[in-house]
């Protein structure tokens, strides 16, 4: 058995693991801002705003029939 092997193979391990714990908390952290820009650009007046900008094509015509 060799245990100076085994140390490095666990500690490896270990690195491995925090690095991945660590690029996860990164993109949760992004995701979480992202999710509040979304949030905070829907609120209110902002709303009708965004829509005409996706979409200025809609709502620039009436058609009355009668």
């Amino acid at each position: 058995m060799d245990i100076p092997l085994m140390s490095m193979a666990l500690f490896q391990g270990q690195v491995q693991k925090q690095a991945s714990i660590s690029i996860m908390k990164k993109a949760m952290d992004q995701a979480a801002g992202n999710a509040e820009f979304i949030n905070k650009m829907m609120s209110g007046s902002q709303v009708q705003t965004l829509q005409h900008a996706a979409q200025p094509h809609l709502g620039g015509h009436i058609d009355i029939i009668g």
